[in-house]
């Protein structure tokens, strides 16, 4: 395998076990959250889902300046519809690291938006996958609390 289809594996290996893990979320419990600061469940999962859509523009060395998200004032839906809106957004982002050669990976340097930080491709990539991976522990945590079924992530 090349750097670049690691990193496309390790990347859709973790949005598999998420999206394994947020369809085990009942309706019901769409809005719970641990506490009045924490995100509610189905906000966590737009998050994640969200991101791909600025990770894109970063990678891409786009301006965050007027970011818009395209979620801008869509109402939280179904788990399968969240997904379903974000699919497109998934593909492109995809697709933009499938074009990255490894030398790429190595020199081109991305600064992140939020806090001014220098890595170079690779790095930032693989810490796009742990931002994702955090989230998941985070909503095992949530499943958990809210005494739902966990789903096996250890397959």
């Amino acid at each position: 395998m090349t750097p670049t289809e690691l990193i496309l594996f390790n990347l859709i290996e973790i949005r598999r076990k998420s999206i394994k893990l947020w369809n085990a979320l009942p309706e019901s419990h769409y809005n719970w959250k641990p506490d009045e600061k924490a995100m509610s469940a189905i906000a966590m999962i737009r998050h994640v889902l969200e991101a791909d859509y600025g990770w894109n523009i970063i990678i891409n060395n786009g301006s965050m300046t007027n970011y818009q998200t395209p979620w801008k004032n869509r109402p939280f839906g179904a788990v399968s519809d969240e997904i379903k809106f974000a699919q497109p957004y998934r593909n492109e982002f995809l697709e933009s690291i499938r074009q990255f050669s490894a030398n790429e990976l190595n020199e081109k340097e991305i600064i992140h938006p939020g806090n001014g930080e220098k890595k170079n491709l690779g790095q930032y990539l693989l810490r796009i996958g742990y931002h994702e991976t955090v989230h998941t522990g985070q909503f095992l945590s949530y499943l958990r609390t809210m005494n739902v079924d966990r789903p096996n992530l250890w397959d």
